[in-house]
């Protein structure tokens, strides 16, 4: 074998393996996502029901409870310490 085919099988075999390292990874983001989701709306307690998906994606990336929320629970607008 000569050493110009080598090096393009050498090089084959690792567009083949970053190739599938890509495709694993992938599904374990994917799967963490799922995780830390459904992690975030069940944390606190806090029954989201009625809420809408502004209000709940402004909840969990900013810890703002829905105006409506504030009003009648009289405390401070922000959860966490953003």
């Amino acid at each position: 074998m000569e050493a110009g085919n080598m090096k393009l099988y050498a090089l084959f075999g690792l567009v083949i393996l970053v190739v599938l390292l890509v495709a694993l990874q992938s599904f374990q983001i994917s799967s963490l996502k799922k995780q830390i989701t459904s992690n975030a709306v069940k944390s606190n307690g806090i029954d989201m029901t009625g809420w809408t998906e502004n209000e709940k994606m402004m909840y969990e990336h900013h810890g703002t409870l829905p105006a409506r929320l504030q009003q009648s629970s009289g405390k401070s607008s922000q959860v966490g310490s953003c």
